[in-house]
């Protein structure tokens, strides 16, 4: 295999079966060791590569990271490669080999002279930070609480699933928490049954164990509990002492040929126990992080162990089962799942102005989870006060600072999911899920999603109905792309919601005024760079639907269709949505069936999907899909007509719980909006309590307020309000809305209050 570098050369490491005497079991070593240090190569990589894409790091800014072994080689080697000074912040425990290495790569490297409270961890970040004021713009990696660390093991857990297919059992080493927990989560995507075994060492407090600060053993264990440990995804840890520790390393080279350090030779040890009471057909895997050159003057040397008098020391041929907590001096075990219940964070980033935004605060605390709003402007959030819920304010349009705020602020075991309501924040959600290891839609699938240009050409390549379209960045080419689109067309936006600036065209000249009203808008709403993409469209003159699908496990499920209502052109402001809609069953299996292959087209696995499309006499055509619970108000008429809360299967999804099964409608339930026929300034929305007072009406909500600028609705922010409504048949639930509608009145600034206008 040939590579352009040293870093192109990090991970494809050997995956290798060892000689075992367990009949019928299957014993594999990933040799991580192979890489061009250590394993941490991988952790390095994935870290400052990740850093230079977002911006946390700039090209040529120095990178200054904590470590006494493998992470400083790591990061020597991709830092120095990608052109960066490197400072390597160091104990006097750090090997000779490995000293000689950073020094040669070109590294400073900074030794401190004493332990502090928390022992030699705590001495190295308090030089650290001394270092970095010194440094303006310096990068810290930081292993231990950086989620590239565990991130970067997916890229393990996809070697091992090509090289050997479906294991049962994963053991792991645990320091940062990184390797184990980030491969296992990965693996656990396509084996949730996967069984996780942990190996610390004593004296370790990664697993509720007292500190001791003089421990031999290096790579493994801990003095401070780093925030990438997740405690969740690990069933079960055991201890070893140094002198266990030790001569495994000694027994894997004599039985296996692998020279490896006392964190290889700790896995060895607790692997092949497993293996031996396996069930026939067991196959367990074990992750080998470091080779055995660093350890000549310690682990491999005789002088070493009299002087440390370590055959002193108890050794266990096997481990006893403890209850978490207990201290341990040798070889034990215990399980995880002892671990106490503490309450677990749902971030939500930013949330929709209207609907469904505050109440998913409310439905994930009742759900069991601590709500947490991201938001850089929490004044946006009428109601915000009563959703209790913790807010932290931070800039939510910059990856960087939504980062730096999640990564310090919260433990990943603390963590259950992160979601949002709002459109604009789903390809960001997508990406933070991703990078903390927790449930979401692949980024792609979003973002193919989210760019309704992109959407149009992966539905093309997947023969999926939907209008003739042209995408143009340049009002030049606006003629060129109606006279293949064709007139009247729909000029639209490529990445915005709500309808806005969604705009029927009945000549070039509209079309180009409305593309150059477009591309004029760099930013939208909340703030985010816009794609700069104008669709033009052909225009689809046939009934409109919106078909609610909920993916996981592998399926798309239909929950079902709405009937979807539109104001007059050139506009396209939906006035009324009415579920489920009025159809035939084949009318329905159409919609159903299209939409169904237009979600899988878009890879989009986990969650709801509201999917926009028009019905023509030759079929359906997909109009848009959006990677999120449908807006309007919709999940409030699924609620009333089949009894299920698809906001609470979002939120449960979004945590990595599993979805409930959608009951059929029993009833029939509607929204009408409440809108203005003309701009002025609000003086009132009357009737609104005659309206309540409707037989069959659920909920009258006036969501503008008096002195509010209002006009005839170009799109879904110019609503004013909504009535909602239920009842046995299509008729009777469109005839409660015409009537409590019919009931209110836009009174203007200037107007008879006997004179106002609704629509």
């Amino acid at each position: 295999m040939l590579f352009g570098s040293l870093v192109d050369a990090i991970g494809h490491t050997p995956l290798v079966r060892l000689r075992t005497a367990a009949p019928g079991v299957e014993i594999y070593a990933k040799l991580e060791l192979q890489n061009p240090f250590a394993m941490k190569d991988r952790v390095a990589r994935n870290m400052l590569l990740e850093a230079r894409r977002t911006g946390a790091l700039r090209e040529g800014a120095p990178i200054v990271e904590s470590s006494s072994g493998t992470m400083a080689l790591g990061v020597a080697l991709v830092g120095t490669a990608l052109g960066h000074p490197v400072h390597i912040v160091t104990d006097p425990r750090i090997d000779a080999l490995t000293l000689a290495k950073l020094r040669a790569l070109g590294c400073e490297v900074h030794v401190v002279r004493a332990m502090t409270s928390h022992g030699w961890q705590s001495a190295r970040l308090e030089e650290l930070e001394r270092l970095m004021a010194g440094l303006p713009g310096a990068f810290w990696p930081q292993q231990y609480s950086n989620p590239d660390n565990p991130g970067a093991y997916r890229l393990l857990a996809e070697e091992i699933l090509a090289d050997l297919g479906p294991v049962d059992v994963l053991v792991g080493s645990v320091g940062s928490g990184g390797s184990l927990c980030g491969t296992a989560i990965a693996l656990r995507r396509t084996l949730p049954e996967l069984r996780v075994v942990g190996v610390d060492s004593v004296g370790s407090v990664l697993f509720g164990q007292p500190d001791v600060p003089g421990r031999l053993q290096s790579g493994l264990g801990n003095s401070l509990l780093p925030k990438n440990l997740n405690r969740r995804v690990i069933d079960e840890v055991h201890w070893l002492n140094d002198r266990e520790a030790f001569e495994s390393a000694h027994a894997l080279a004599r039985d296996q040929q692998v020279f490896a350090g006392n964190t290889s030779g700790s896995v060895y040890r607790v692997l092949t126990h497993l293996a031996a009471h396996a069930e026939p057909g067991t196959r367990v895997v074990g992750i080998l992080p470091d080779r055995g050159d660093r350890y000549v003057g310690t682990v491999h040397s005789e002088d070493f162990w009299a002087e440390k008098e370590l055959s002193g020391l108890e050794s266990r041929s096997a481990p006893v089962t403890v209850p978490l907590g207990q201290v341990v001096h040798g070889w034990s075990t215990a399980s995880l799942r002892e671990l106490p219940d503490a309450p677990r964070h749902l971030l939500f980033v930013e949330s929709n102005t209207t609907g469904t935004g505050m109440l998913a605060l409310s439905v994930a605390r009742r759900l069991g989870f601590e709500p947490v709003l991201l938001t850089g402007a929490p004044e946006r959030y009428a109601g915000l006060d009563e959703a209790g819920c913790e807010v932290i304010v931070c800039d939510t349009n910059s990856p960087v600072e939504s980062r730096r705020t999640i990564q310090e602020r919260f433990r990943r075991e603390d963590l259950a999911g992160v979601t949002t309501t709002s459109d604009f924040y789903v390809p960001a959600v997508a990406e933070l899920a991703a990078w903390l290891g927790l449930p979401g839609n692949p980024a792609d699938a979003v973002a193919v999603c989210r760019n309704k240009a992109l959407l149009r050409e992966r539905l093309r390549e997947h023969g999926v109905a939907q209008p003739g379209f042209a995408t143009l960045t340049d009002v030049a080419a606006v003629p060129a792309a109606v006279a293949a689109v064709g007139l009247p067309c729909v000029v639209k936006p490529a990445d915005d919601s709500g309808s806005n600036n969604v705009l029927l065209c009945r000549t070039e000249e509209e079309a180009v005024a409305q593309a150059r009203k477009i591309l004029g808008i760099r930013f939208n709403v909340r703030g985010l760079p816009t794609a700069g993409t104008v669709l033009i469209e052909e225009y689809v003159d046939a009934p409109e639907f919106s078909v609610e699908m909920f993916s996981g496990e592998g399926e798309a499920r239909c929950v079902g269709i709405t009937e979807k209502s539109v104001t007059g052109l050139p506009h396209f402001v939906e006035y009324r949505h009415v579920f489920p809609a009025a159809l035939t069953p084949g009318e329905a299996s159409a919609l159903e069936d299209t939409v169904r292959r237009a979600v899988l087209a878009t890879g989009i696995t986990l969650g709801a999907t509201h999917t926009e499309v028009r019905l023509t006499p030759e079929g359906p055509v997909i109009i848009e899909i959006n990677p999120r619970l449908a807006g309007g108000m919709i999940p409030e008429l699924v609620q009333l007509a089949t009894g299920t809360q698809l906001l609470d299967q979002q939120v449960r999804v979004a945590a990595g719980l599993p979805s409930e099964p959608v009951r059929a409608p029993a009833r029939q339930a509607g929204i009408q909006f409440l809108l203005a026929d003309r701009e002025g300034r609000l003086a009132e929305l009357a009737g609104a309590d005659r309206a309540q007072d409707t037989p069959g009406v659920d909920r009258v909500v006036v969501t503008a307020g008096q002195g509010a600028q209002v006009r005839a609705p170009r799109n879904a922010y110019d609503r004013l309000g909504y009535v909602i409504a239920h009842a046995d048949t299509y008729e009777q639930v469109t005839k409660i809305l015409a009537d409590a509608v019919g009931r209110t009145a836009v009174v203007l600034e200037g107007d008879d209050a006997r004179e106002g206008h609704a629509q």
